[in-house]
């Protein structure tokens, strides 16, 4: 993760972020270096629009919030829909 936040926190300051950079962040703050970590890191984010994927990810939990209450809200109607649906049939019966 450290990676990760290396990452954001370069972009944050208006800092490419690049091999070069996101080392130099990792040892100043006393990280062990893994240059796999950091060239695969920097090659994944070379087609990444950081700041539209902040956005997106603080939305999720609110878009699985909406989902959630449409899920609720169609149990409830279907409820609904049985328990007419009974009372129909009780009403050609009885």
């Amino acid at each position: 993760m450290e990676y990760v936040y290396a990452a954001l926190l370069l972009h944050k300051l208006g800092h490419k972020v690049t091999e070069e950079n996101l080392r130099r962040v990792l040892e100043s703050a006393g990280a062990k270096v893994d240059e796999a970590k950091v060239k695969s890191l920097v090659a994944s984010l070379e087609s990444v629009d950081i700041e539209s994927a902040i956005k997106e990810a603080a939305m999720a939990p609110a878009m699985t919030q909406v989902k959630e209450e449409k899920k609720e809200d169609k149990k409830k109607e279907e409820k609904l829909d049985e328990s007419a649906a009974s009372a129909g049939l009780g009403a050609l019966f009885g």
